[in-house]
């Protein structure tokens, strides 16, 4: 049953997206269906990031670099997904928050 943990990942990442749209200034808060969509833009782009430039700068590893890789992510999300709408500052933000979330639940499919 992998592609079912694979879902509640994805699920798990919609509802903290939605949360972090209601706490941070600057990351719009939108329904369960965009937040959804975005959890899986923003993993197939990490995904793609990966694989291309390598493990160093994943939007998911730890350090200066994943963080910035992580907020630019988000950031470019937004022109995909509808009713998404993140100030550069909400970005860097999100994945702060985002990166302390996944300290304690896992929200990546890795």
């Amino acid at each position: 049953m992998d592609w079912l943990s694979a879902v509640v990942r994805f699920v798990v990442s919609a509802l903290v997206l939605m949360a972090v749209g209601f706490i941070l200034p600057g990351f719009s808060t939108m329904g369960f269906w965009n937040a959804l969509l975005a959890a899986v833009v923003i993993a197939a782009i990490g995904w793609v990031i990966e694989a291309t430039l390598g493990k160093s700068v994943s939007p998911y590893s730890r350090g200066i670099v994943g963080f910035l890789v992580s907020a630019i992510v988000i950031w470019t999300v937004q022109f995909i997904v509808p009713e998404m709408e993140v100030t550069l500052l909400g970005a860097l933000l999100a994945a702060f928050v985002i990166g302390i979330i996944d300290m304690f639940v896992p929200t990546t499919v890795r």
